[in-house]
């Protein structure tokens, strides 16, 4: 039996393993048994350097090995090279430590409080990344404006050595390629944007002519986001053939393609008269969009900066003479250091305490020219004194002449020195200037809301300009009598000015109807004022009502709360039954039911008129009880009354394309230009210099300069 056994035995062991893996893999569907063999366990490396390495094949098959801190290649063929090689990288890699150790460090946050900041540090933590320093490189070269050979700069390589010496500086090709990757992401970001959110925007469009004698057009989107925070993007900077109405309108029509946006409410122009064409280009292919208000009937918003330029250089035509005897004595004593130097000298004879600096203006800048003669005027006495000691001044002055003068000046005879009459009249201008110098300011903002203060600031200038015609000195009152001629000619009629600026002061909580009625009463009278309520009302009502069509439905869809008959033969939700129906009830019997939400607004007491007060916040607040008022609001008051945000892109444009880099083609010129905008987003640039601050390191230098002259031994 033994040996019947041992026999048997052997036999079993044979078998089992044939049968036993059809029998457990078989499946209950019948498939057959061929199909379902056992995969086979893949092997795990064996050697400890796999946990750092990554295997790949190269492009030419070649098995290889890629560093995962490093980034370095080698060859890992299992028969040909080993992993010897590997091993010996492991203690050299120089990425291994920094990605294994993380570091705390100090993250600086500006809070930007007035005119000034305030800065705060938070504890993070830190670890070296190649790429992460990389795109902060580029976001550097972006946004301080630097020319891409920065990275290749011997003071660049030396502090990088200092600071960061794993970091690998690129190449300023591949700097310039990370440049257009940051373009080409933040671009597809805010695209995302506007598509998910169907965000109605508003524009404002200039063009310009660059260094190379390129035109360029700018738009800018201006919006107000489901935040209720006011928000402006420069969508493009390409290149125009020329600025044409319709090569205008047609660049701007590509640009809205490109970045699907249909839902514009209203573009800001300045008066040159090609941009009449452009907007009546736009107009008909947004009505043929079918996303227009009203078929575009309020797209065309004209820019008061502008106007208040032409309305402003009309009057300063007057006292052109006392302006340039003026602008040639600031100019004649900064064309050399050492008349300036003699001027300071004269500053402090005659006791003047101002820091404030000389300035030349631009002749066809008004703002500047009154910023030229507010701080002539506090050194007065001093162009007196240095009269008197500089011969040359008065003899120079008087052979030099201006175009604009030549009507007003004596044949053959030039400027000459300012005179007494030449400052007291200067004295008149800045005080008349500085009104409208404030108004710029104001309407100029792109980080706060100004469609709801035009209305204000153009009564404001009216007022101003009556006041003056009636003055007794004959020189200001032909002044603004040439002023108001040109006032008259776009907002003496209402049917000249878009109602929207109308509309915008009436949506501002703090005024509504009250105040525009009081207004266009006192300047017009009881008859042509209350035309002109009139029309302003039916444009209002007009525009809700498109507004009620548009986001009605939608609302009320929403607001709706399906109620199944069980649950309401079961009494789950009788109280809210009973609530709905006593306010049914309360509206029935006060007669509120039949009010829109536009009557209901006006009709509530006006809002406490603070300085500090926040209209956005005001209507965040409000929207639920306005749904339909609000969308308007939103639309409405993200207006912008100037094109200072596309005008002061033309000066980042200049300072990008400027003489040193006048090869730079023009979609590296956009990518640069609309990255910087992205990238800061609401933050302020600062384009002029802290002269203030330069004047008194000069000083400090000076000082340092003398006392190391006097210590050294002869």
């Amino acid at each position: 039996m033994a040996e019947q056994e041992s026999q048997v035995a052997p036999i079993e062991r044979q078998v089992q393993p044939q049968v036993q893996p059809a029998l457990i893999d078989a499946p209950e569907t019948g498939v057959e048994r061929s199909k379902c063999k056992r995969k086979r366990k893949v092997i795990r490396p064996r050697s400890e350097v796999w946990i750092e390495f990554t295997k790949f094949k190269d492009n030419d098959g070649n098995e290889k090995a890629r560093c995962n801190f490093c980034e370095k290649e080698f060859f890992a063929d299992s028969n040909r090279n080993g992993t010897t090689n590997l091993k010996a990288h492991m203690p050299k890699c120089k990425g291994k430590e920094e990605k294994k150790q993380t570091l705390l460090s100090f993250e600086q946050n500006l809070t930007i409080l007035g005119a000034g900041g305030q800065k705060t540090s938070t504890i993070i933590n830190w670890r070296f990344e190649q790429d992460a320093i990389r795109q902060a490189l580029a976001c550097m070269v972006i946004l301080d404006e630097l020319p891409f050979s920065f990275v290749e700069g011997e003071g660049f390589k030396k502090f990088v050595a200092a600071a960061c010496p794993r970091f690998r500086i690129p190449s300023r090709t591949t700097v310039t390629r990370d440049c257009f990757e940051v373009f080409t992401n933040e671009g597809a970001k805010l695209k995302n944007y506007f598509k998910l959110n169907k965000q109605r925007v508003c524009l404002t469009t200039d063009t310009w002519t660059s260094l190379q004698k390129i035109n360029y057009m700018c738009l800018t989107a201006h919006f107000i986001d489901s935040d209720w925070k006011l928000n402006k993007r420069i969508i493009n900077f390409c290149p125009v053939s020329s600025h044409s109405g319709k090569e205008i309108g047609m660049a701007i029509e590509k640009c809205l393609f490109e970045w699907e946006i249909d839902q514009v409410f209203t573009v800001t122009v300045d008066n040159a008269s090609s941009n009449d064409l452009a907007i009546d280009y736009l107009k008909k292919k947004i009505t043929n969009w079918g996303t227009g208000i009203l078929n575009g009937k309020h797209l065309h918003m004209r820019c008061i900066a502008h106007i208040i330029n032409l309305v402003v250089q009309d009057g300063l035509k007057e006292m052109s003479t006392s302006v340039a005897r003026i602008r040639g004595a600031v100019k004649y004593v900064k064309q050399s250091p050492k008349r300036l130097h003699k001027f300071k000298e004269c500053v402090k004879m005659e006791k003047i305490d101002s820091k404030a600096l000389l300035c030349l203006d631009c002749p066809t800048r008004w703002n500047s020219t009154y910023l030229m003669l507010d701080v002539a005027l506090k050194f007065k006495k001093a162009f007196e004194t240095y009269a008197e000691q500089d011969q040359n001044f008065i003899s120079d002055l008087a052979n030099e002449g201006e175009k604009e003068c030549e009507e007003t000046l004596p044949k053959g005879k030039g400027i000459g020195a300012p005179t007494d009459s030449d400052w007291v009249n200067a004295r008149k201008i800045t005080v008349f200037l500085k009104h409208f110098y404030n108004l710029t300011n104001r309407i100029s903002g792109s980080s706060y809301v100004t469609a709801n203060i035009f209305f204000h600031e153009i009564t404001n200038v009216e007022c101003l300009l009556r006041k003056l015609k009636m003055s007794s000195d004959v020189e200001l009152s032909v002044m603004a009598d040439k002023m108001v001629a040109k006032y008259n000619k776009y907002w003496g009629n209402i049917e000249k000015a878009n109602s929207l600026i109308y509309v915008a002061d009436i949506l501002d909580p703090r005024h509504k109807l009250e105040f525009m009625d009081f207004a266009l009463k006192e300047l017009y009278g009881q008859e042509k004022s209350g035309k002109m309520i009139k029309k302003v009302t039916n444009d209002l009502v007009l525009l809700f009502d498109e507004y009620k069509r548009l986001y009605g439905l939608v609302l009320s869809e929403k607001g709706l709360k399906n109620v199944t008959p069980d649950e309401e033969s079961m009494g789950i939700d009788d109280v809210q039954v009973l609530t709905s129906m006593f306010k049914k009830h309360k509206s029935d019997t006060s007669g509120e039911e039949n009010k829109s939400e536009l009557e209901k607004y006006l009709k509530d007491d006006l809002e406490v008129d603070e300085i500090d007060f926040d209209i956005l916040g005001w209507w965040k607040i409000n929207a639920p009880r306005f749904s339909i008022l609000s969308h308007m609001a939103r639309d409405v008051l993200a207006i912008p009354v100037s094109t200072v945000a596309s005008e002061s892109t033309f000066s980042t444009g200049g300072r990008i394309l400027d003489a040193f880099r006048s090869s730079l083609t023009p979609r590296i010129a956009q990518s640069l230009i609309c990255s910087e905008d992205w990238l800061r987003s609401t933050r302020p640039i600062g384009v002029e210099e802290n002269l203030e601050m330069l004047d008194q390191l000069e000083e400090e230098f000076s000082k340092v300069g003398l006392e190391s002259a006097a210590s050294t031994p002869n």
